[in-house]
């Protein structure tokens, strides 16, 4: 699951209390780039197992703090609470959360057993990387049908939308498609920050170029 995390992001800028797109979508990824980061000094781990799934070679056999769902309820608060500070919006504040715990039911539904409840065994998880035609047109739907839904609420300007919806299909392709890393380095963190990164500023772009209309046409 990559850009199927922002789904759920998507669905909540619908809401007329909900924060800035970008701040939503940080929140849909936020598990991964503390996954990530927490992978560069040695906190998390994965390797690099060919097979280990059909459409994904990585083995992420140690993320306890990130990948659990009670991990990932302490972010979700975390990251809630710091939207509550800077904008006393409670409603905003729980819709963000809300954005950062679907993150772990998403997980569930694609990642082979490597997700915890509070990072230890049973390791859960239902496979769909093992299942490429129901995984792929299911991320490009929840994806794309949230998009829809929030162009359709938010009186979306066609080159924006189209814009933003390319670049994350570019990015997704790339993700399928593209070359597998053989190892795991320091650049396998670099990469996921600059692809998580882009998209996010493509969000801000699409936003400030009229994605999202006006507050009143929420």
């Amino acid at each position: 699951m990559f850009i199927g995390h922002f789904a759920p992001a998507l669905i909540a800028a619908t809401h007329k209390d909900a924060p800035r797109l970008p701040v939503l979508m940080i929140a849909g990824q936020l598990v991964d780039w503390e996954f990530f980061a927490l992978l560069l000094i040695g906190v998390e781990k994965m390797r690099i197992t060919p097979g280990i799934s059909v459409m994904n070679p990585m083995d992420l056999y140690h993320m306890p703090y990130t990948h659990s769902l009670l991990g990932g309820a302490i972010f979700a608060a975390g990251f809630g609470t710091l939207v509550w500070l800077a904008t006393r919006n409670r409603a905003g504040a729980i819709l963000t959360a809300l954005v950062v715990l679907s993150h772990w039911f998403l997980d569930l539904l694609v990642h082979v057993p490597d997700l915890t409840i509070a990072g230890q065994p049973p390791k859960l998880g239902r496979g769909l990387w093992n299942y490429p035609a129901i995984e792929m047109p299911l991320e490009l739907l929840l994806t794309f049908g949230a998009l829809w839904i929030y162009a359709r609420k938010s009186s979306a300007k066609v080159v924006p939308l189209w814009a933003f919806a390319g670049i994350m299909a570019v990015f997704q392709a790339i993700n399928w498609f593209g070359p597998k890393e053989t190892e795991v380095t320091t650049g396998t963190s670099m990469l996921a920050f600059a692809a998580f990164g882009l998209i996010t500023l493509a969000a801000w772009w699409a936003e400030q170029s009229g994605l999202a209309g006006s507050k009143a046409a929420r």
